[in-house]
Order: structure tokens, then sequence, then C-alpha cells
């Protein structure tokens, strides 16, 4: 017959045991009974609190599904408006353009910028400073493309502009290292010209004609204009020449 393990144990040993198996029990059950008070006083909030998650969570899952089909949808309608564009229909890109206008953000924004290239494209020179005017007055729009719509709301009114206006404006932008200091640089000195202000003219066309970042064509214009006012714009004078050889060259080469 088998012993209990307990009956080789001299009684306090049992008694410690028993004691400890007694203990054991008791914290068992008062964890039990804490267990069920923690659920009775805080499973109804605790449920509620999960449930609201998973809610919210389902909620972004879906107003995120939402945002890239807008997304998508916007993306499709000015890549179409651009096609048009490109095949000279400025009517029918103008027309894909207008549910965009109807929106906030920067579809718009890139729709509003698109719409006014478009009207001096077709010389309406006002109806697209309008516009450039209102990108450039809203404050929600990013500060690189307000900056855009500023200059070239000045390149489309500038013939009916004050000088110093102009300068006043672009001036900022103006400076090296600005991402508009080419377009921004060539109508101020422009402006400068008319104030009779020939040697700020000429330094500023110098300054854009040294800007390797400046496209070609500008760079060469700059440079024309900074030689008519007297100011030296050629900082390697033998790289000017040997550009000026090569294509020269070119013909007595294939004859």
């Amino acid at each position: 017959m088998a012993l209990n393990p307990l009956s080789k144990q001299n009684p306090d040993q049992r008694r410690a045991s028993e004691e400890d198996v007694l203990m054991r029990e008791v914290d068992e059950a008062v964890r039990q009974d804490q267990l069920a008070n923690f659920a009775q006083r805080y499973g109804k909030p605790i449920i509620a609190a999960v449930v609201l998650g998973l809610v919210a969570f389902g909620g972004y899952l879906f107003w995120d599904h939402r945002q890239e089909a807008a997304l998508e949808t916007e993306s499709e309608t000015l890549v179409g408006a651009l096609d048009q564009l490109q095949s000279g229909n400025l009517g029918s890109a103008t027309e894909r353009l207008e549910p965009l206008l109807a929106d906030e953000g920067g579809a718009a924004t890139q729709a509003a910028l698109l719409k006014a290239g478009i009207a001096m494209e077709q010389g309406r020179s006002e109806d697209a400073a309008k516009i450039y005017a209102e990108v450039a007055a809203d404050g929600d729009v990013p500060q690189l493309l307000r900056d855009l719509a500023t200059v070239r709301e000045v390149a489309a009114t500038f013939d009916s502009q004050e000088p110093g206006e102009v300068v006043t404006r672009l001036k900022p932008l103006a400076v090296p290292g600005n991402p508009y200091f080419g377009s921004a640089g060539e109508l101020v000195a422009m402006a400068y010209l008319e104030q009779g202000k020939n040697q700020e003219a000429g330094t500023l066309f110098a300054s854009i004609a040294k800007d390797e970042t400046q496209p070609d064509s500008l760079r060469s214009r700059a440079r024309q204009m900074a030689g008519v006012l007297g100011v030296d714009a050629i900082e390697d004078v033998d790289a000017v020449l040997d550009g000026i050889r090569e294509p020269a060259a070119a013909p007595q080469a294939q004859q």
C-alpha cells in the first residue's frame, strides 16, 4: 500500500507543510476574489474601451482608404489635364481641372497654378495674375508655392506695375540660394533698369549669369545684359571661349 509522503515527516514538518498548502489555497482564493471584484467593477469600462478602440481603428482604416482613393482620383485628374495641355487642348485641360478647384489642399493648389499657366498661354494675363494672387495670399499653401505664385503674378503684370513695387515684392526672393533667385532676380534687374539703376541691374544680372544652378538660357541672357551694362559676368574666360569654338569647329570637321 502506498504511503502518504507526509507520513514520513515528523509532526512539526507535517504541520508546516499543511500550513503552507493552506496558505497557498488562501492566496489563490484571495486572488480569485480580487479578480472577480476587479472584473465586476472595471469589466464593463474595459470592454467599452476595447470596443471603442476597435471602432476608432476601423474608422481610421476606412478614412485612410478613402484618402488613398481620393489621392488616386486627384492624380488621375491632374495627369489627364496635363495630357490635354501637352496636346494643345487648353480648353479641355481647364475643364478637367475644375473639379479639383472646388476642393482644398495640395491638388487644388496645383490645379490653380496650372489653370493660371493656361490663362497665360491664352494671352489672358489679367486672369492668370488674379489666380496667382489668390494662391500667394493663401496662408494654408506652403510658402514655396506662395513664392512661386508671387513671382508669376509679378511676371504677368510687370508692364502695368511700378518698378518700385516689383523690387519691393521680389527683392527678398532675388538672392543667391533662393529657389526663385533666377526668375525673381531677372525681374528685379529689369525693374532697376526702368528706375535708371544700371549698376544695380548689371550686378544682379552678373550674379545670375555666374550661378551654375540656373538654366543656361537664363544665364546667357543675364550675361549679355551684364555685358551691355559694363559688368563682367564671366568667371572662366577660357571655358566660354572653348564653348564658342566647339560649335564653330564642328562643321569644319565634317567637311
